[in-house]
């Protein structure tokens, strides 16, 4: 017999010896857990919604929510599970399947105001039955018609009484389908396309419109029935349609814009055509405005009668004070011209040239005497004998020449020109005494050059006096008038006379 240490000793090393076996034996029982688990979960997974995987029968089976679902219909109304789904049905509703039985029926001699009653009807397809778990499988073979509406899942909800006579509990058999209904092949009412078959009744003016169970004579567009007739609109009569002028047509209409608008781009908006642009008709300047246009002519023209073109204005023949001498018309302006010695000034001013400073012809021994319109040369020295030029344009009769003793002591020379029909009576000359003798008395007279009395000779003071010209004068014309001044003493004993000869040229015109 071991000895109790001994014994102690062989249990301690037989526990370590099957320490490793016990580990190893956990490890793979865990590992097929796992798989297993794996496995259920890949078939879980492979249920589609509203199915659940039963282990026993190793498939998909139905999830009845009527029972798991709390609440799952409200509003009174009882809850009908089926394959994949429930419905939530009136109390008073029945559900017939393939069998033609109801599975279940709650009489009632009237529904709730505004309830809904009827029968849902449900047949399964040729390979399907009532499966087990209480359900029901609905094909798109169930029972329509025209008080029929199809629910979800392909049930079929009657709202009227079931009448059990038009589901047949065979499918060859024939069932009664209501008005605009017909039998289908697969032995169920489908509606009747009226408008496709030509059975309707409406006018070559109307419009056919299939409803379910029936149909509907529309008119076309712009049209709109009065009695059985299609008649039309006149659009133009409820504005607003158009912008500015409307035109009904027969079933439409279009809009229209006054002259000098064109439409726009959505065919209702009038927007202003600028003919200056799009077909300038005017001949010079052009200016739009809405809905037209005005042409404007340049300064010296005027709009002809057409309002188009432009005239040119004669402006000399709308004034004689245009020019001072002589208008010429021109396009689109005027100019003045002056005549021969004469030149424009301020564009319509005539002024005299001085020739003597431009064009001097006369000779050395000549002197230039400018004029209004001209000029003419004279001698430097005019004296004739007797006489002797003592200075410029003064002649002297030497006192020593018997000669003298009749003739003036003095001849002086002086030249002016006056332009035509000067205004009268005008002072145009004054001569006055150069040497003034104690004692004297001095006279004044037009000696010559006075024979038609065109001048008068006032004097003005003892020593001067005023040349007057006192009848118009035209020219061109020169005159020659001698003033004499006569020189007595008071007491007698002396007497003189001295002469001006005065040239009068009188220009052309009147400027």
């Amino acid at each position: 017999t071991p000895d109790p240490g001994t014994v102690a000793s062989m249990v301690v090393a037989l526990r370590r010896a099957q320490a490793p076996m016990a580990e190893a034996s956990r490890t793979g029982r865990f590992r097929k857990i796992l798989r297993t688990q794996a496995t259920l979960r890949e078939k879980v997974e492979q249920c589609t919604d509203g199915y659940e995987w039963d282990p026993v029968r190793q498939q998909c089976k139905d999830i009845d929510e009527c029972d798991i679902v709390p609440d799952a219909c409200k509003g009174g109304m009882k809850c009908v599970n089926h394959y994949g789904g429930y419905l939530c049905l009136p109390k008073t509703a029945q559900i017939i399947v393939n069998n033609e039985q109801p599975q279940q029926e709650t009489t009632a001699p009237e529904a709730p105001s505004g309830a809904a009653t009827g029968s849902i009807a449900a047949s399964s397809m040729a390979t399907s039955g009532v499966l087990p778990g209480g359900g029901f499988i609905a094909s798109a073979t169930a029972v329509a018609g025209p008080e029929v509406q199809t629910g979800r899942n392909n049930f079929v909800i009657r709202r009227n009484p079931v009448d059990p006579q038009r589901i047949p509990s065979n499918p060859s058999h024939r069932i009664q389908c209501a008005a605009g209904y017909e039998q289908s092949e697969h032995n169920v009412c489908q509606d009747i396309d009226e408008c496709t078959a030509g059975t309707h009744n409406c006018r070559a003016d109307q419009v056919c419109i299939n409803l379910r169970g029936s149909f509907t004579c529309q008119c076309l567009p712009g049209y709109q029935k009065r009695g059985e007739q299609c008649v039309d609109i006149d659009e133009c009569t409820v504005p607003p349609y158009c912008h500015q002028r409307c035109v009904n047509t027969p079933g439409s209409f279009y809009c229209q814009c006054s002259p000098g608008f064109q439409l726009a781009a959505n065919n209702y908006t009038c927007v202003d055509i600028n003919e200056c642009d799009a077909s300038n008709q005017c001949a010079q300047q052009c200016y739009n405005i809405l809905g037209s246009f005005i042409c404007q002519c340049n300064q010296g023209y005027e709009l002809s009668s057409d309002r188009l073109n432009c005239e040119d204005i004669d402006e000399c023949r709308t004034s004689s004070y245009l020019c001072q001498y002589q208008c010429v018309n021109e396009p689109g302006k005027f100019s003045c011209m002056c005549p021969q010695g004469y030149q424009v000034v301020r564009s319509r001013t005539c002024q005299d040239i001085n020739e003597c400073e431009t064009t001097n012809e006369c000779r050395e021994d000549e002197m230039c005497w400018n004029y209004h319109g001209g000029f003419r040369c004279y001698p430097r020295n005019p004296c004739q004998d007797p006489y002797v030029l003592t200075s410029e344009n003064r002649c002297v009769c030497p006192v020593s020449n018997a000669m003298c003793r009749e003739l003036p002591q003095s001849i002086v020379y002086k030249y002016m020109s006056i332009r035509s029909d000067r205004s009268v009576p005008s002072d145009i000359f004054q001569i006055q005494a150069t040497t003034i003798y104690a004692n004297t008395i001095n006279t004044f007279r037009i000696k010559s050059g006075n024979e038609n009395g065109e001048f008068y000779l006032r004097q003005t003071s003892p020593v001067s006096a005023m040349l007057v010209l006192v009848k118009s004068l035209s020219g061109p014309r020169e005159y020659i008038v001698d003033l004499e001044m006569l020189t007595v003493s008071s007491i007698g004993t002396f007497r003189t006379s001295s002469v001006l000869r005065l040239t009068i040229i009188v220009g052309p015109f009147s400027f």
